[in-house]
Order: C-alpha cells, then structure tokens, then sequence
C-alpha cells in the first residue's frame, strides 16, 4: 500500500547546500533555525503545548537526495569513506524512503503575521528542508542510559579554526557578526571535506555557503584557516 507524506513545514536555517551541514545534531550547537509551518498546519492548535518540551523530534526528507534513488550498502564517513555497512546500519542521507530525524532543543514557539515558527538549536539541516513531522522528545523513554553506539559511539575530533584578521574585522562589523563567526567556527571544526580527505592536508581552497557568505578556507594537518568571506554569488 502506497502513502503520500506532506510536508507540515520547512526549514529556515543558515546552511544553504549540503556540503555546510553538519553529520549530526549538537555538534554545531550555535546554529539556530526555525520551521516554518505551512497548510493546514499552520495553525495555532497545533503547537498548543508544545511550550512545554524542552527538545523535539524533527521527521525530514533528504529532498535533494531522493531522486537519486539508494543502495543497500554506504560508506559512512567515520569509517573513513572506506569500509561498507548496511544502510540501516547507518544514518546516511541516500535511503530507501528517504526520511531522516534530529533531536533538537525547543527555543521558542512564535506567531509573526499569521505565520507560526517553532525556534530551534543545534540545527543539521539545509534552508528549505520539507520537515513532516515534529513530536515532543520524552527524556524518560528517549534517553537509554549505558546504549551502545557501535562505531559513533564517540563524538568526532574536531579542527581548530583559525579566522584571519581581514575575515574577523569584517565580521566584527556585520550584524550579528559574533553569532555569524560561531556558527562558521563549529562547523568547519567538523572538517566538511570528503571522508578521504580527513586527517590530511592538501593544497585547495574550499567554499562553503552559510548564511549569505561563500567561507573560503584551507586545511593544514589540524588546522582549517578561513582566508575569505566572499557575498554569495561574487
């Protein structure tokens, strides 16, 4: 029997193309986003209550992956890119249905001209992702003490990031510059690159758009040096 999901709303978040986005919820903890309920949805009995959770599951669609269809084998970058597990053995975005979901805190619950957002932290997912579901995280029967995580049960080893001057004085003066300069730092200490390329340093330059910034950066052994904030689209 075939089902069809509609969306209950879309992300707005400062990761605009896949290569900026996190692997897991958490590790960019600075990154803020809000869903933007739509239809039906957007409706004030909806979210009645919903104040009182301090985190929510998020139920998404790895929209930009689906029609790219799945394999039942993946290469998931904390193994290195190399060896391969099963699909449902891992969280990679290219799966049979392609669902994925996120724990994140709840900030706020707000109504700007008809339009009800819910706030949220420590987001992972791309500007316009099509959320269609979101349901209260209950710590009693969510949170399994003493669980094994198998090869993630460690969080990543994360890079310094270094800003140089020209890219910290020109977010000193831009709007919410600090804010602007967390977020970038949390995620490129990740090491956005290929799986292959962990742990090594090479002589390229790479661009990741987040916010309205092309963050240009380089990679030397533990080190990711931003060299530029070019506006998009330059």
């Amino acid at each position: 029997m075939n089902h069809t999901i509609s969306p209950v709303g879309y992300i707005r978040s400062p990761y605009k193309e896949k290569f900026a986005v996190p692997r897991q919820p958490g590790l960019a903890p600075s990154a803020v986003a809000s869903v933007a309920l739509t239809a039906d949805a957007n409706n004030e009995d909806t979210v009645r209550g919903l104040e009182q959770f301090s985190h929510l599951w998020l139920l998404f669609l790895f929209d930009q992956n689906i029609e790219k269809g799945w394999t039942p084998t993946v290469r998931p970058p904390r193994l290195g890119g190399n060896e391969r597990i099963g699909v449902f053995a891992s969280r990679a975005t290219f799966r049979p249905n392609g669902i994925g979901m996120s724990a994140v805190p709840l900030k706020e619950v707000r109504k700007e001209r008809g339009q009800i957002f819910i706030d949220i932290g420590s987001c992972d997912l791309v500007d316009g992702t099509p959320i269609v579901d979101i349901k209260p995280y209950i710590p009693y029967s969510d949170a399994i003490p003493n669980s094994a995580g198998g090869y993630a049960s460690e969080p990543p080893v994360t890079l310094n990031v270094i800003f140089e001057d020209k890219v910290s004085s020109l977010l000193a003066a831009t709007h919410d510059g600090q804010y602007q300069r967390d977020v970038i730092k949390e995620v490129l200490a990740q090491d956005p690159r290929p799986a292959y390329k962990k742990g090594k340093t090479d002589d390229k330059e790479y661009g990741v758009h987040l916010f309205d910034w092309n963050v240009r950066f380089r990679v030397s052994g533990q080190d990711i040096r931003v060299t530029a904030l070019e506006d998009f689209g330059e």
